[in-house]
């Protein structure tokens, strides 16, 4: 097994196992302890999905790709403000699972597909109006390659989210994750260099706690 097959499946295997609290966090109660958590942990998590809520307008209609679509919240989201076709992808089988139930439970299932499988190794049939990338890029050892990818079958716009490496949120979550699984973590300089390296597309960055919010909008567009 190569080092970077190793990685994918240890990064697999942690959000398999960690689908039931994670899909927690979208549902979880409204006390003080967990408002103060939200404030100052989870205000990414917030502020990113409005973005990427509001960037996906118009969506009536519109089809949306979510890569690492967790347990749907995004997907079935927008399945429920009009989209007309949603797919979810995540390589995490506990994660599709959690998905199909919100979808179905949502009564959105008729225009929602969530697929258990790898990006890397996924290509459509065809593009989509809108490409959801949330909490995802932060364990891709290879991003270029796949912005890349993810543009070539976009029409509209694309949403990223990339981890911030400065600060103590950042500290935190590099001494959780230690024993779990790889994570990568973006300086401005180095996520620019990022954006710049891939051809046809334009995009614009906006730093949102501790993560940087990016639009990428293919130049054809």
């Amino acid at each position: 097994m190569s080092a970077s097959t190793d990685s994918t499946a240890r990064t697999r295997d942690f959000f398999h196992g960690y689908a039931g609290r994670f899909d927690a966090i979208y549902g979880n109660e409204h006390t003080p302890w967990n408002a103060l958590v939200n404030r100052f942990f989870r205000a990414s998590m917030r502020l990113r999905f409005e973005r990427t809520l509001a960037g996906c307008e118009p969506v009536e209609g519109a089809s949306v790709l979510d890569i690492g679509c967790g347990p749907g919240h995004y997907a079935v989201e927008l399945a429920r403000r009009g989209a007309g076709r949603v797919v979810g992808i995540d390589f995490a089988d506990n994660m599709i699972a959690r998905a199909r139930e919100h979808g179905a439970g949502a009564g959105v299932a008729d225009r929602c597909e969530f697929l258990v499988g790898d990006v890397d190794r996924w290509q459509p049939d065809s593009p989509f109006d809108y490409v959801v990338v949330m909490g995802f890029m932060d364990y891709v050892a290879d991003p270029a390659a796949l912005v890349r990818k993810i543009v070539g079958f976009t029409r509209r716009r694309a949403f990223f989210s990339f981890p911030a490496a400065g600060g103590l949120l950042a500290w935190q979550r590099r001494l959780r994750y230690r024993n779990r699984c790889p994570l990568y973590l973006y300086t401005p300089a180095r996520l620019r260099a990022l954006l710049q390296s891939v051809p046809g597309a334009g995009f614009a960055i906006e730093p949102i706690a501790r993560d940087y919010f990016v639009t990428v909008t293919p130049i054809s567009a």
